[in-house]
């Protein structure tokens, strides 16, 4: 079974070659810790094994940001290393997470995990979500170093691809020593997928362990260079798609109001360029945030974020946030960035990747879902006009965050055990 995988997983790697190439020489990308993903990684110098914690992006790496504070705290004398897949996940684990060591997480060959893992000599491997990499895996019980998954989640559409491999599944998750899930569902999903029930514990969402309301809305204000007479709102996590429905939807908006500031963050940076191209296609002056305060943002009513691992603070001076990834069938972003800074949040049908907490912010008013083009500019224009409602969902998404805490503890607890 795993000479086949590792067959599959080269012919996927040999087609995607010529776009990788292309995109090393044009952008420079994937060239940073090529080495890391080929298995030439630094040997570990330190006398103490690590506690290697995985998050694969920018979305993983905010997510367990909660989790390696809290195991620093408990274990001060047991060094952190944390892993990415993205260039932007590292560039936020290095900003936010106290770790003495960052890598990127080697290709699932044999020939690349295992020097790996002897040169970084873990005592305990933590994978973020459901990353279930199986020569990883294989290689890791070889050494007889423990692997728990935390924070795990399975969707209904992962759940409906893994069963495609359900005969395989059963052997490749005996690796995995404990499963920190989500959710009663996510739990089901990984047992019904061949887990063993004993090494299964609900946990909740470490997501909702964000810190809450620590930046002021005076501060982001001074850092953009705006003034305290400006409203703000914020397109966070765009996709493609997206930025032109929320560009006209402002600009409508900005006809009678014209003391709006829109803040655009699209999810990857390497569109940057495009969505200022788009900008400007629609006759708006547009500022990079980098430039920013030090620029006039006099007669500018577009902000293009490009900086990274910013977004989270950001959201404390907006008026409203719309978050990306919503209007195309993506799946959504995070909506607990924002709730964490008690704004209000407007997203749109497409957020099954974030299932539970999108019904629990609906539900409770929190955040509202947009269907379109019309119903984002109508929707966008009711929240600046009445922001006593603005504020209330704002409220009502901290306390949905207040209510849901404490699965960093749990899982800290549980991981412990592991140690």
């Amino acid at each position: 079974m795993y000479w086949l995988y590792s067959i599959g997983l080269a012919v996927f790697f040999a087609g995607m070659l010529p776009a990788v190439l292309l995109q090393m020489l044009v952008r420079g990308k994937y060239r940073r810790g090529l080495s890391d993903r080929l298995g030439r990684v630094q040997s570990w110098a330190g006398p103490a094994r690590p506690i290697w914690l995985h998050a694969v992006s920018v979305g993983e790496a905010v997510a367990a940001v909660p989790l390696a504070n809290e195991l620093r705290a408990r274990h001060p004398d047991i060094p952190l290393l944390v892993s990415t897949a993205t260039e932007t996940g590292r560039s936020v684990a290095e900003q936010r997470m106290p770790a003495e060591r960052f890598v990127f997480f080697p290709l699932d060959f044999r020939w690349a995990v295992q020097p790996v893992l002897a040169r970084l000599r873990p005592r305990l491997v933590l994978l973020t979500e459901t990353e279930l990499w199986p020569n990883f895996l294989a290689v890791c019980a070889q050494r007889r170093v423990a692997v728990a998954v935390v924070n795990g989640r399975i969707s209904p559409r992962s759940f409906r691809r893994y069963r495609l491999a359900a005969r395989w599944l059963p052997r490749i998750l005996k690796d995995v020593s404990l499963f920190c899930m989500q959710s009663p569902e996510d739990a089901q999903r990984i047992v019904a997928l061949g887990a063993s029930p004993d090494r299964v514990q609900i946990t909740g969402n470490i997501k909702f362990d964000l810190p809450a309301g620590q930046v002021q809305r005076e501060e982001v204000l001074r850092a953009l260079g705006l003034s305290r007479h400006r409203r703000l709102v914020v397109g966070g996590s765009t996709h493609r798609g997206e930025e032109e429905v929320l560009l006209r939807a402002f600009t409508a908006a900005l006809a009678s109001r014209p003391d709006l500031c829109l803040l655009l963050a699209p999810r990857h940076p390497e569109r940057l360029e495009e969505v200022e191209r788009l900008v400007s296609r629609l006759e708006l002056r547009v500022l990079r945030r980098s430039r920013l305060p030090a620029a006039s943002l006099d007669g500018i009513p577009v902000i293009l974020l490009d900086t990274v691992g910013e977004l989270a603070s950001l959201y404390a001076a907006a008026q409203v946030v719309f978050i990306g990834g919503s209007l195309i069938p993506h799946g959504g972003q995070n909506l607990l960035e924002p709730a964490a800074q008690g704004r209000p949040v407007l997203h749109g049908p497409f957020m099954h990747n974030f299932a539970e907490i999108r019904a629990l912010f609906d539900g409770a008013g929190a955040a509202l879902q947009i269907e379109g083009a019309d119903d984002l500019e109508r929707q966008l224009g009711a929240l600046l006009d009445d922001p006593e409602r603005a504020d209330r969902m704002g409220r009502l998404g901290r306390q949905i965050l207040e209510t849901h805490r404490g699965a960093t503890r749990r899982t800290a607890e549980l991981v412990e055990a592991l140690l």
